[in-house]
């Protein structure tokens, strides 16, 4: 679809190839989250872990002027909620019980990916209301003239949800964990911040995990072995074994096989090994960027005491001091996070329905909605053990 318009065309692209991806990311550089650049959304295009077959129709927005790219947008359209983490299901069953339409949807996302940061890509040299306003009236004018239900643009940073209210959308809170670096100097220094008996449970766990032998190591870049990409396919496969139907098999294993050439530099593996072993007994894979990490896959392979909590959290909170990191992302779920320092944040996503009925339901019961979640982000804020002076 290609719309002009007095200074801009606009257009969906159906795959990100469609753009090279120095002009990409020439607007994703900006964005601390490297989940937004072109070689991760190619390879997750490429692997076909997003593709049709599975339900995600790619429709990126692109918006040029002069012949130049100044705005863009991953976005997917979606006959189904899955792989997305907003857990819209009861806005779904809400409308299949009244009896309207709730698919498709036009999603605003980088998929699987439930770290805040999604917004426009903008050329920071062009008129940023006017591009956004245009972007705006882009994605409704296409959901309106396809018989598209609803917009969702998920895990935005909170201007951008701002913003997206100013054009009709209305906002979701969701629970999330984040840690600080607080000029912190060496792992005692962010010990020094919890309460006295959690201190001393978390050393407990890291003595015991290494008098058991286990020593842990964080490579990144062009340092992370080849071996550890496969590995990591079987770990992320095992992982979500365990959750039978309910885990989050979404990415292929030709994912896994291109991360290497791909996206090597944007990674980070914690990996974990016994005495005389060459191969890891269990890793976690995380990104950075700028000054941000972000968790996202574990596994292992063997059932060790502590393990979890050494490969995903404090061996990640000490890489991040030791590289000025200043925000870990962990990932989603797990109240035990909060009794290991990680706060409870809200991060938003952005709803709009064209259908005048489901927008009445939704805007009429969101505000309760929202409270609930705020009232559980206190809660598991409660459980952090945060030392008084």
């Amino acid at each position: 679809m290609t719309v002009p318009h007095d200074q801009f065309t606009v257009r969906f692209a159906r795959s990100i190839t469609e753009v090279t991806p120095e002009v990409w990311n020439s607007l994703a550089e900006p964005l601390d989250s490297p989940f937004f650049e072109w070689d991760w959304l190619r390879l997750l295009e490429d692997s076909g872990s997003v593709c049709p077959e599975r339900g995600w129709y790619p429709r990126h927005l692109l918006l040029h002027s002069g012949g130049r790219l100044v705005g863009a947008l991953p976005m997917y359209l979606k006959w189904h909620s899955d792989g997305e983490f907003v857990f819209d299901q009861l806005w779904a069953e809400a409308a299949e019980r009244l009896g309207l339409p709730y698919y498709p949807r036009l999603v605003g996302v980088t998929p699987f990916t439930p770290a805040t940061g999604l917004r426009f890509l903008t050329d920071p040299t062009c008129n940023q209301p006017s591009l956004s306003r245009q972007m705006f009236e882009t994605i409704e004018q296409y959901c309106r003239n396809n018989g598209v239900q609803g917009a969702a643009l998920l895990f935005t940073e909170p201007e951008f949800s701002a913003t997206a209210e100013e054009h009709g959308f209305t906002t979701w809170q969701h629970q999330g964990y984040l840690w600080r670096n607080k000029n912190f100097h060496t792992f005692d220094d962010f010990l020094a911040t919890v309460n006295a008996n959690r201190r001393k449970a978390i050393r407990h766990e890291r003595k015991a995990l290494a008098a058991s032998g286990i020593t842990v190591e964080i490579v990144t870049g062009d340092d992370i072995p080849d071996s550890f990409f496969p590995l990591m396919r079987q770990l992320y496969d095992k992982t979500n074994a365990k959750f039978g139907p309910w885990g989050c098999r979404y990415l292929t294993p030709e994912l896994f096989d291109g991360l290497a050439a791909a996206f090597r530099h944007r990674l980070a593996f914690a990996a974990a090994y016994r005495p005389g072993r060459h191969d890891p007994v269990a890793m976690a894979l995380l990104a950075y960027k700028g000054d941000r990490l972000l968790g996202r896959y574990w596994g292992a392979f063997e059932d060790i005491p502590f393990l979890h909590f050494e490969l995903c959290y404090y061996a990640p909170i000490a890489w991040a001091i030791a590289h000025g990191i200043a925000r870990y992302d962990p990932g989603m779920g797990g109240a035990h996070k909060a009794r290991r320092g990680f706060v409870s944040v809200p991060s938003c996503s952005s709803h709009r329905f064209f259908d005048s009925r489901m927008d009445i339901i939704f805007r009429s019961h969101i505000d309760r909605v929202n409270q609930l979640e705020k009232s559980y982000i206190n809660e598991l804020n409660d459980l952090l053990p945060i030392r008084h002076s």
